[in-house]
């Protein structure tokens, strides 16, 4: 697995005692996934590669802090071993919805399954995630299980998606419906426009922390993702996390970039407005 793994993989890892091993990702300037490096195999360790020729094969895009790694690259290497490719746009996948973000997407069509969740960007209260498959043949071999109480003519019959073959559970909650009556509530060019919104003061605020001589963007801005520190290092860096959150004007998360602190502003929240941002941008340049 990455060094960029997502934290849920860990979970599941445990829940299926499985194994993998870190490697760590090497990095452009633009902090973008380089495909290649999944071609470095020499220092995996044995159990990994009995694993992989057991057919125990799944990767991951799971960034932390792009909208997508370079999917194309990484699909070829996928397909090469048989691999199945799934993609989680988790937040960023929302801005998608906008003609001119789907360029982020390119290479998708490579993968076997993609999900993002709308509850993190798309004005959907918690907990909504869309979920797609190119074929859900493997994935119903794979998690159906028919004892003969849940047995019935329509699903014999094929004339029904029983939706209890798609996941753990056996019942689940309509979580689409919400979906629908944002989408049905907003429409399109209302979804765009509260992207556009985000992207836009995010864009600003990467402005006023460039020409900002205390702090650094760490990595460029990605959509309304601005990661930032503090130029006199980590404990400087997270002297101001403690400052932002403390004045109850804002609450910031933190991640680490190579190693260093480093601040995460994701705007999205339904409420959040430029107003928001530039507040923040305020209080990065009292307290920094």
């Amino acid at each position: 697995a990455g060094s960029q793994r997502m934290s849920r993989l860990e979970i599941g890892r445990a829940i299926a005692e499985s194994r993998f091993k870190d490697y760590a990702t090497r990095y452009g300037a633009s902090y973008r996934a380089m495909g290649r490096d999944l071609r470095v195999t020499e220092d995996w360790d044995p159990d990994a590669i009995e694993a992989i020729e057991a057919g125990v094969k799944l990767v991951m895009l799971v960034p932390d802090r792009v909208p997508l790694w370079d999917a194309m690259a990484i699909a070829e290497v996928a397909s090469a071993a048989g691999a199945w490719l799934h993609v989680d746009a988790a937040w960023a996948g929302s801005a998608a919805v906008c003609p001119e973000f789907q360029h982020l997407l390119d290479g998708l069509d490579r993968a076997d399954s993609y999900c993002f969740n709308p509850h993190k960007w798309l004005l959907t209260n918690f907990d909504c995630t869309a979920f797609y498959v190119a074929d859900r043949g493997p994935l119903l071999e794979s998690l159906s299980i028919l004892p003969e109480y849940l047995r019935n003519a329509a699903s014999d019959a094929g004339e029904v998606i029983d939706y209890r073959d798609w996941q753990v559970p056996l019942g689940r909650r309509f979580r689409s419906l919400k979906l629908w009556f944002v989408l049905r509530s907003y429409g399109a060019e209302g979804l765009r426009a509260h992207i556009r919104h985000h992207v836009a003061a995010a864009t600003a605020l990467a402005e006023r922390i460039d020409v900002n001589p205390r702090l650094d963007l760490a990595a460029p801005r990605s959509l309304a993702l601005v990661c930032l520190r503090h130029v006199d290092g980590d404990e400087a860096t997270e002297a101001l996390h403690a400052a932002v959150n403390a004045s109850g004007e804002a609450f910031l998360t933190h991640t680490k970039l190579d190693g260093r602190y480093v601040l995460r502003v994701a705007v999205g929240g339904t409420w959040t407005t430029a107003e928001h941002v530039e507040r923040l941008g305020d209080l990065f340049d009292s307290l920094a």
